[in-house]
């Protein structure tokens, strides 16, 4: 009989407290601590969901029996913060992306392999619904061959991202979202960015990649007075629109013979659930099974480079392959 997991969240702030809430509200799971460096923002959690605080990570993993963990601190903190979790031998998945630089990134990796302690990186937007769904419309051939996807990824500047730029914060959920889709690595990558309103950032960003083939355009900025995140899919026999925040997936096909004037649309219905329920509950099974379906610490990592990658681009003004 597997036994109840206890779990700990490093970093509580602004996506952290969600992972609180969720593995609160998860069965089989324990919620037993959290850690963060702001007192008020620590404490007002742990007693929200019931646990203990503390405001050193190093304290809580020497005082507390931890099962797992999930590291949601700034990105510039993950490596440290994930070498000494695997050294203590704690499961951890960490918050996109999995660091800020490829080196930072492979430490993490060769360190996981060497201790066998499992690294998961929290890609949320593969747990959506319908970017679920429309993976399993593409196994099932329902729009031939891809041709191109477009996404659109836009709002306001979120003031708690203090160390990283939009195409770091934003682009890599597109550029995961497209390496699950495709099951493909892109081979090349042609960007512009700019910073509009932010002097010490890029807060906007166009994001050509080529995958072997199939054209994809990622639009982020920090810019937008109103939130989209959208992405269209063209293919040969069909095109699809969905929506992110809506859980909405719309599928267009023209008619045939008399009827080829006519665009045919199809509603995919969808029960909507909480990505990160879903992401959380996959951890927590992988943890326990070795069967749930994670984003492992090598997709975390290649999306990283596609990234980074985007930045040397726009700083050569020219295509970079990957």
């Amino acid at each position: 009989m597997i036994k109840d997991l206890n779990v700990a969240v490093i970093g509580v702030g602004n996506m952290g407290r969600h992972h609180a809430r969720v593995y609160s509200e998860i069965e089989g799971v324990n919620l037993v601590a959290v850690a963060d460096r702001n007192k008020n923002i620590g404490q007002k959690i742990a007693r929200k969901f019931q646990c203990r605080y503390y405001s050193d990570f190093l304290n809580l993993l020497n005082s507390e029996k931890i099962d797992a963990a999930t590291i949601a601190v700034p990105t510039s903190l993950h490596k440290d913060i994930a070498i000494t979790c695997i050294d203590k031998g704690i499961p951890v998945l960490i918050e996109k992306p999995i660091a800020e630089s490829v080196q930072s990134a492979q430490k993490i990796i060769n360190k996981s392999k060497k201790k066998k302690i499992a690294v998961c990186i929290g890609h949320i937007e593969r747990f959506n619904p319908v970017v679920q769904q429309l993976k399993k419309l593409i196994k099932q051939n329902r729009f031939g061959r891809i041709i191109s996807i477009s996404s659109k990824r836009v709002g306001l500047y979120p003031p708690q991202i203090s160390d990283v730029d939009v195409i770091i914060d934003l682009a890599v959920h597109d550029i995961d979202v497209c390496n699950f889709l495709l099951e493909k690595e892109p081979q090349s990558v042609y960007a512009r960015a700019g910073k509009a309103l932010n002097s010490k950032r890029f807060d906007y960003s166009d994001i050509f990649l080529n995958y072997n083939g199939v054209d994809v355009l990622l639009q982020v900025n920090w810019i937008t007075p109103v939130k989209v995140r959208e992405l269209t899919l063209t293919g040969i026999k069909c095109y699809a629109e969905l929506s992110y925040l809506n859980q909405t997936l719309r599928l267009y096909k023209k008619g045939h013979g008399e009827d080829v004037d006519i665009i045919n649309i199809e509603e995919i219905n969808l029960r909507k659930e909480e990505p990160l329920k879903r992401e959380l509950q996959n951890f927590v099974e992988f943890i326990k099974t070795k069967k749930g379906d994670v984003v492992n610490a090598e997709a975390g990592l290649l999306s990283l480079k596609v990234a980074l990658k985007a930045i040397d681009s726009h700083k050569m003004r020219r295509v970079v392959k990957l």
